[in-house]
């Protein structure tokens, strides 16, 4: 058993809300970070992944659809499935990462489990355990849950990807969402993360967000005034983003 474990998800690129969340993360003399996928894309692409590739403390990583599409692109593969409109900030990404980016995403799995003190086995996917793309929020009807985890034996997992933290139980189930480190959906602002060990704590950190800001303008990378920076500076009202997940839940 690990007695406290960090999950870092949706990271995206933004550095200076990495930096600050492990600058807690030391604090909390944690035993492990796992890093749960869409480190990438993102306007700092390839500072993040060197930056989560060098961390001084044990880490297991997990592949998210971010590293899919970009892993693709990066082998001239098809991003069809991207929609066009954000395909350049996939090309964009792509064409600033390296060799070592490449070959320690592509060596990602898609789940891992970490068994911790007070939790037992714990359960990291991004977004469910079959699919890095599956959308459920903590309003999401109890069948539609139960049918994205059957199978599921563990009695905890930890997830990501809508950029939405929650806590709530399905059945035997409990589904933990870490939200966004780099671009949360919901408010307050800051980077969200989670701790694990002995309970569940959803966390939240400040960071320097005009600075932040002025950084990834200066990259130049694509769409950050749309993709980025409003959800540094002033996160939508959780209600908003519900209704944009709506339509997942009709299928």
């Amino acid at each position: 058993m690990i007695p406290r474990v960090v999950a870092l998800y949706d990271i995206h690129g933004n550095l200076p809300a990495l930096e600050a969340v492990l600058d807690d993360v030391r604090r909390e003399q944690v035993d492990l970070i796992v890093i749960g996928g869409d480190v990438v894309p993102g306007p700092m692409p390839l500072e993040t992944m060197k930056r989560v590739l060098a961390l001084d403390v044990p880490v297991r990583f997990i592949s998210g659809n971010g590293e899919r599409v970009v892993l693709a692109a990066m082998t001239g593969q098809s991003i069809d499935e991207v929609p066009p409109q954000y395909r350049d900030v996939i090309h964009w990404t792509a064409h600033q990462l390296d060799r070592e980016s490449q070959e320690a995403m592509a060596a990602w799995p898609q789940t891992c489990t970490v068994s911790i003190d007070g939790l037992g086995d714990v359960l990291f996917c991004h977004a469910t355990p079959q699919d890095d793309m599956d959308c459920f929020t903590r309003v999401t009807p109890e069948d539609r849950v139960r049918r994205l985890f059957a199978g599921v034996t563990a009695p905890v997992v930890v997830c990501g990807h809508t950029h939405m933290q929650f806590d709530r139980t399905v059945g035997a189930l409990r589904i933990v969402n870490a939200g966004s480190l780099g671009a949360p959906f919901t408010p307050p602002a800051g980077a969200h993360w989670l701790l694990l060990g002995p309970g569940v704590e959803l966390r939240q950190t400040a960071y320097a967000f005009d600075e932040a800001v002025a950084q990834i303008r200066a990259t130049r990378c694509p769409q950050v005034e749309t993709l980025t920076v409003p959800y540094v500076l002033a996160p939508p009202d959780e209600t908003r983003t519900l209704a944009m997940y709506a339509p997942a839940d009709l299928t």
